[in-house]
């Protein structure tokens, strides 16, 4: 998809977003939603597409680094619980949980029987969830091998990028059978009626952000909350131009022919 009509399509999915925001706001809901997928499927895009016009006080992106020793510790899903959202808040989950279904378990990371609890664990976890009125909607994104492989290339050659690029996204290269079977297993384990999976394809990343939106907008309940009307009187004297005192502002930024 081309960038132009990407941006065409985009705008009035953001004008629903910002209308979800304040519905969830206005009644209180709290909104889960977590970005699933192979190294370069695209979640950061995605999320940004979710999130880049909503208030950043109300929406908030978690993307949690290794655990600590400490976290190490803890009940698996103990440190994911304090970013839940309370009253009227969005949370976007770039990986989640389910990092335990995926890279910690094809990368040798948690051992056979913590997966198994964990598969066995998480539909109880996501039930308590939902039962206490959490809407939770679960994402994967999925990419074929050849995407991957482009898109970790481009990473290696974007100084921009490059900083997306860890051993372990090279180490998933060879392992990416390895990947669909857990993914299998997880969604065999996990994909229920209180909490199901939905996959959208996103070899086009553009498509599949807008695909994604789409989705997340429908299943919602009507979010139909009119914006509170607020009046801008005139200014009643000539607006004022700004003074300094004690600093000046720096200089402006030498643009080149």
């Amino acid at each position: 998809m081309k960038g132009k009509q990407y941006r065409e399509e985009l705008e009035p999915l953001e004008e629903e977003l910002v209308g979800m925001a304040r519905w969830a706001r206005a009644t209180g809901a709290r909104i889960v939603v977590l970005f699933e997928g192979r190294d370069t499927a695209g979640k950061g895009g995605a999320i940004r597409a979710v999130g880049e016009r909503l208030n950043p006080r109300q929406c908030r992106t978690v993307a949690l680094s290794k655990p600590t020793e400490d976290e190490q510790g803890q009940w698996y899903f103990q440190r994911y619980i304090k970013h839940l959202p309370t009253a009227g808040e969005i949370v976007l989950f770039d990986r989640s949980w389910y990092n335990r279904a995926g890279v910690e378990r094809v990368m040798a990371y948690a051992d056979k029987d913590q997966v198994a609890r964990f598969l066995e664990q998480t539909p109880a976890f996501e039930k308590m969830l939902t039962d206490d009125g959490i809407l939770l909607f679960k994402y994967w994104l999925t990419t074929d091998q050849k995407q991957q492989e482009e898109r970790l290339s481009e990473r290696l050659k974007d100084p921009l990028k490059r900083w997306k690029l860890s051993p372990i996204d090279l180490a998933a290269r060879t392992k990416y059978d390895d990947y669909t079977r857990a993914r299998e297993a997880m969604l065999r384990a996990t994909h229920t009626d209180h909490a199901p999976w939905t996959l959208v394809d996103f070899n086009d990343q553009k498509l599949g952000r807008l695909t994604l939106i789409r989705n997340l907008l429908d299943r919602l309940p009507d979010t139909e909350v009119e914006p509170p009307k607020i009046e801008f009187p005139e200014l009643e004297t000539k607006p004022l131009k700004e003074s300094y005192d004690v600093i000046e502002p720096i200089e402006d930024y030498d643009l080149k022919d």
